[in-house]
């Protein structure tokens, strides 16, 4: 079986998701300690305080390579299909910022039952 390397819809997911696993790993061993501006889960609610910053730092890891996994795996769908045109990228690009949403609310919705509307 050859694997589609020309099929966005298999490159974009795969690709991405090994990049955000890669980064949830060094975030999950490498935190930032500090709030900062520059690196790790930057949100408002991440930043209120330290405890919020340690808490979210850990947690968006963890969250970041499970999700990382899922889209990874998603690029099997581009082994079974093969979009025309540029169908493909935004199937792809689809998968990927949907990732990234359902990140963003997971981890937030985490730090609100953790910490609640302080």
């Amino acid at each position: 079986m050859n694997l589609p390397f020309d099929n966005s819809l298999f490159l974009i997911p795969a690709t991405s998701g090994l990049i955000f696993m890669l980064a949830g790993f060094v975030m999950l061993k490498f935190p930032p300690k500090k709030i900062n501006s520059l690196y790790g889960y930057r949100t408002s609610s991440s930043m209120k305080n330290q405890e919020r910053w340690n808490f979210s730092q850990k947690y968006s890891a963890l969250e970041m390579i499970k999700l990382a996994v899922i889209l990874s795996l998603t690029s099997v769908i581009g082994i079974i299909y093969s979009p025309e045109g540029e169908l493909g990228i935004f199937l792809g690009l689809g998968l990927m910022i949907l990732m990234v949403v359902v990140l963003l609310i997971r981890v937030e919705k985490a730090i609100k039952n953790k910490f609640g509307n302080e």
